[in-house]
Order: structure tokens, then sequence, then C-alpha cells
């Protein structure tokens, strides 16, 4: 228990300037947009060990990719990156979804699949 104790002091001790502490929230909103869904906090906590970061700012920022935010943020992401590179988002409108079972799985790969560099570049942007 007192481990457990220790690593939460040390994950969750506030310190640094206001300037640092703006720095690793910033780092934090940037890791919120990563691409690879389901890293982001491991990812944070790691960025801010590695470069001493405040952990409660970058985790903060982090968050602020959430069930209710995650949706939005991608879309934005991805139309941003599609203008980017001159990708229409309208490829999603080519999915038949009248199809059932693999066939509607291959219409909703080819649809998507011209999205995956704008939604990869539109999110790290």
């Amino acid at each position: 228990m007192r481990h457990l104790r220790r690593l939460a002091q040390l994950v969750l001790r506030v310190e640094g300037t206001p300037t640092q502490v703006a720095r690793a929230f910033g780092v934090g909103v940037f890791l919120a947009f990563f691409p690879i869904f389901g890293v982001h906090t491991l990812l944070a906590l790691g960025v801010a060990f590695a470069f001493r970061l405040n952990k409660v700012a970058i985790l903060a920022g982090t968050f602020m990719n959430n069930p209710w935010t995650i949706a939005p943020m991608y879309t934005a992401g991805t139309v941003l990156g599609g203008a980017l590179l001159g990708v229409s988002p309208a490829a999603v409108s080519a999915i038949d979804w009248s199809l059932s079972g693999g066939e509607l799985y291959e219409s909703f790969l080819a649809g998507f699949r011209v999205l995956l560099w704008p939604f990869v570049l539109g999110n790290l942007v």
C-alpha cells in the first residue's frame, strides 16, 4: 500500500512555473489528438516522465479527449487532413449500406481507405 501511495504522490505532484505547466498541458492536448486510439494516457505519462513535464497538467490536456468529444475531434482532424491532402470526405457516401455481411465490410473498407491518411495527418496537425 505504501508503494501505491508513493506512486500516486509522484504522479499527482503539481510543481513548476506557470509556463512549464502550460507547456505540459499543451503537450497533453496534442497527445489527445494522437490517431492511435487507446494509448493516450500511457503515452502522456511516458512523455511526462521522459521530459520531466508536469504529470497532472499533461493528463488534464490528454483527457480533453473523452467519449463525448472523440467523434467531433477525430472528424474535425480528418476534415483538416482531407483539406491539406486534397481528399474529399465524400468518399464515405460511396459505401453501399444496403449490402450485408462481407460485402458491406468490403464496401466500408473501400469507402474509408481513402480517408486513412487524411485522418492520420489531420489529427497529428
